[in-house]
């Protein structure tokens, strides 16, 4: 007599969702960064075993480079929409203060995913941490392109030294994501973001 067996399924699972899979990969690698962040520790994350997770998005690399495109996209998306502010002032101040509010928001980690998992790591994950620092270097260069354009239009004065605000800017939001990291409430972060946009007001 011979017994029929079933065979064995491998692969992505009957009912996969690759978009929902990519949000909790996202939020384990904003939770415990890309070193802290083990094919184990996403396995458990997405329901899915290792294979599964190699078949749909490849390494464990390609699918942190995946995530961080959604974190952009997603999450992240308050930046590219501060840039289209009228001014020079409303763009700071709609960046920092939408990100003091992201960067605390209970229904997510906290901090930035980028700043974070850019600061630690081995020399092994420097490829990771260059690709991370290339990401905030062109942040910081679509600030001073705006910044730029503001003070070619009158917006800012022709002694604004753009570089230098866009890099200030970058910085703030930086310092502000680790506060944040750190336990820092979105009351004391809108402080910071509201201090600082005090002052620079003070010095137009």
């Amino acid at each position: 007599m011979q017994l029929e067996t079933t065979p064995k399924r491998r692969g992505r699972p009957p009912a996969f969702d690759a978009e929902a899979a990519l949000q909790k990969a996202m939020v384990t690698f904003w939770t415990h960064g890309y070193e802290g962040t083990s094919m184990s520790t996403l396995a458990e994350a997405l329901g899915m075993n290792k294979a599964s997770i190699y078949a749909a998005f490849g390494s464990k690399e390609e699918l942190f480079h995946k995530a961080v495109a959604r974190y952009v996209e997603g999450p992240a998306s308050f930046v590219a929409d501060s840039l289209k502010e009228p001014n020079a002032a409303k763009v700071i101040e709609k960046f920092l203060i939408t990100a003091a509010r992201a960067l605390t928001d209970p229904a997510q980690p906290r901090g930035c995913m980028i700043t974070l998992s850019s600061i630690v790591g081995s020399h092994e994950s420097k490829h990771i941490k260059d690709a991370l620092s290339n990401m905030r270097a062109g942040l910081e260069q679509s600030f001073y392109q705006r910044f730029k354009a503001a003070r070619k239009e009158g917006d800012l004065s022709k002694k604004t030294d753009v570089a230098a605000l866009a890099k200030l800017v970058v910085t703030v939001h930086q310092g502000m994501a680790i506060q944040a990291a750190s336990g820092a409430t979105e009351e004391e972060l809108l402080g910071v973001a509201r201090l600082f946009i005090e002052q620079m007001q003070r010095k137009k």
